[in-house]
C-alpha cells in the first residue's frame, strides 16, 4: 500500500465550521447514526475543537455527540492532523483531497485505509460529484466497495 499523500496547504481558518458527512467507511463510533456532522472551531491555543454528532437511527429524537481536539503536529504537512477524543489516544486525520476555491468538500482518511469520510458544506451532494470523489478515494486505495452513503434527509 502506498503512503497516503495529503494536500499541500490547508487554511484552518477556512476549514473550520460545519461539515456534513456524505459518506464513510463503517466504524464502531458512528454505528447506527445518520444525519452526522462535524463542527470545527479554532481554540485559543491554536488547536481545533472537534464536535462530531449524529442522530440515532433507532430513535430519531436523540442525538449522540463526541467532543475532542485536533492539531497539526508538523506545520510543513498541514494536511496531516491528529485528533483526540480520549487523551492520550490520538488518531490520524489526513486531508487527501480538498476543494480549493471555497472548501466545499473534502476527503479525509487514515493512512491505514481503515477510516474514510467524504465531508461537504452542504448535506446533499449530486451523484456526479459523489462518483468523482469515490474515484479519487479508489485511486488512493480506500475500500470504496465498503463505503456507506450517509442519510442526511433530516436536513430537508
Amino acid at each position: 500500500m502506498k503512503p497516503l499523500k495529503t494536500v499541500a496547504t490547508v487554511d484552518l481558518q477556512r476549514y473550520v465550521g460545519k461539515w456534513y458527512e456524505i459518506a464513510r467507511l463503517p466504524n464502531s463510533f458512528e454505528k447506527g447514526l445518520d444525519c452526522t456532522t462535524a463542527e470545527y472551531s479554532i481554540r485559543d491555543d491554536g488547536k481545533v475543537t472537534v464536535l462530531n454528532s449524529g442522530r440515532k437511527e433507532s430513535d430519531p429524537e436523540k442525538r449522540k455527540s463526541a467532543k475532542g481536539k485536533a492539531w497539526v503536529p508538523d506545520p510543513n504537512e498541514p494536511g496531516r492532523l491528529k485528533v483526540s477524543f480520549f487523551w492520550p489516544f490520538a488518531g490520524n486525520y489526513y486531508i487527501f483531497h480538498l476543494e480549493e476555491k471555497n472548501y466545499e468538500y473534502a476527503l479525509v482518511g487514515d493512512p491505514s485505509r481503515k477510516y474514510f469520510w467524504i465531508l461537504a458544506r452542504n448535506p446533499f451532494m449530486d451523484d456526479a460529484l459523489y462518483n468523482e470523489l469515490m474515484n479519487i478515494a479508489r485511486q488512493n486505495e480506500f475500500p470504496v466497495d465498503q463505503v456507506i452513503r450517509v442519510n442526511q434527509e433530516c436536513w430537508r
